[in-house]
């Protein structure tokens, strides 16, 4: 028998089996994000989130202070910068706006509908807003989807020259590490929705079940992004972008890195900053919530911690 009618029967085998299965996940509202009682706090409180809001008349000494837009990964939250808050709290004074991505923090069914330009735009709502009321200093830090979503930015013009001081990216995704999400498109109406292993912590900050349609959008953000970085663009005048890119995580494939080496550089054609990290954590910025975490996780964590804060005090 062919490769090719191996392969059909065995879709056929898949339709028939998933045809049987709810597109609808089993939801505890009282402990998981995607339920419809536990949100992002951002939400209820967003002046204890944002700068542009917690700052109504920022006096000059405010507005030359370096504030940072930290900005989380697909499917997560805010929660997901909360310990870098927490650390620049004591060792640095800047202003943070942790943002939440469009369509996030919600229920499954905001997720769901959501795509991927609605998860940017809260991005550019943020960065407008400061630039509005004469921040000069910004920066932004973002994890892992976060990464992508600001690259389009750049890459559209959106950010000009002078208009972001530093831009952190903690491994990006660019190049997944699980092949099989590029079978999404594929399986994904069968399936309806992939489910995450979170723990009892992370259930009330990251979505456990992933929406197929969010996840197709999650492609087609990162092949655009790819395509770009091999076409090759510059950052604007005036930034400094530096990548912190565990050298084995099960999200986000190292090679993610070495297309934005080779596909970004600086204005004045200088190659960017890349750091690999020795860790297989996704994102090691943040810890909160994870099983099994490390003293050797926890020092790499304050080396990107300190590594961020001295080149924002610049």
């Amino acid at each position: 028998m062919s490769t090719k009618n191996i392969f059909i029967k065995l879709l056929l085998i898949l339709s028939l089996f998933f045809a049987a299965c709810s597109d609808s996940p089993e939801i505890d509202n009282e402990t998981m994000l995607d339920g419809d009682q536990i949100f992002d706090p951002s939400l209820y409180n967003p002046e204890q989130y944002l700068v542009s809001l917690s700052i109504d008349n920022p006096s000059s000494t405010q507005k030359n202070k370096s504030v940072i837009i930290a900005v989380h990964g697909y499917s997560g939250s805010t929660f997901e910068w909360d310990e870098f808050r927490a650390f620049s709290a004591i060792n640095a004074d800047i202003l943070i706006s942790q943002v939440l991505l469009g369509g996030h923090g919600r229920t499954y069914e905001e997720f769901k509908k959501s795509t991927w330009k609605d998860w940017q735009k809260p991005i550019m709502a943020e960065y407008n807003a400061l630039r509005e009321k004469g921040y000069t200093n910004i920066s932004f830090a973002g994890s892992s989807t976060a990464c992508p979503l600001v690259l389009n930015l750049i890459k559209e013009g959106s950010i000009g020259d002078n208009g972001m001081k530093n831009i952190f990216l903690i491994d990006p995704i660019v190049i997944p590490s699980d092949k099989t999400l590029t079978l999404v498109g594929l399986v994904g109406p069968m399936l309806g929705y992939f489910e995450a292993t979170n723990t009892t912590i992370e259930s009330n900050y990251y979505y456990r079940f992933r929406p197929q349609e969010t996840l197709n959008e999650l492609l087609d953000l990162i092949d655009k992004v790819r395509k770009d970085l091999q076409k090759g663009y510059k950052l604007p005048t005036g930034t400094q972008l530096k990548v912190y890119k565990s050298i084995k995580d099960d999200v986000a494939d190292a090679v993610s890195a070495v297309l934005i080496y080779k596909g970004l550089k600086n204005s004045d054609n200088l190659p960017i900053n890349i750091e690999m990290l020795h860790s297989e954590l996704h994102v090691v910025t943040r810890l909160n919530g994870r099983d099994d975490v490390t003293q050797k996780d926890r020092n790499i964590q304050q080396q990107v911690f300190e590594d961020m804060l001295m080149r924002l005090m610049q």
